[in-house]
């Protein structure tokens, strides 16, 4: 039985530092794996910003301070939703199950991978189908 947890503040917390560490590692990898990294950073950013939106708080503002407190070395930092601020999520007691956190970024993953490889084969026969056939 899994039992752990992570940190939660409404799935905000674990996310922004999920996205650190991503783009940390993306400006240390060339070529074009880097590009995808920093989307798959970016989409980890816009989870904040939509829950912070949908509770009516200035979203921009927030992640940025989110995103500043993670920079400055406050991991525990996270959306306090109730007071509309940053908050000490570990403090105010916000937890999650890793077990559930998991699989959500798994299976987040794995769609990005399946729609990437349905738009390279549609690519690829786009390619093929305007290429001249020399074989004549």
């Amino acid at each position: 039985v899994e039992t752990r947890t992570v940190l939660g503040g409404s799935v905000l917390c674990s996310e922004s530092l999920m996205a650190k560490a991503v783009d940390e590692a993306a400006k240390r990898t060339p070529g074009k794996r880097s590009l995808a990294m920093e989307a798959f950073s970016r989409a980890l950013r816009e989870i904040p910003a939509i829950l912070a939106n949908n509770a009516g708080y200035d979203s921009s503002e927030l992640c940025a301070q989110l995103r500043a407190a993670h920079y400055e070395g406050r991991t525990t930092a996270g959306l306090d939703m109730v007071q509309g601020c940053i908050g000490d999520v570990q403090a105010l007691g916000i937890t999650e199950s890793y077990k559930c956190k998991r699989q959500v970024l798994l299976s987040a993953a794995e769609a990005a991978e399946m729609i990437l490889r349905i738009d390279n084969i549609i690519t690829a026969a786009r390619g093929s189908a305007s290429k001249p056939d020399h074989s004549r």
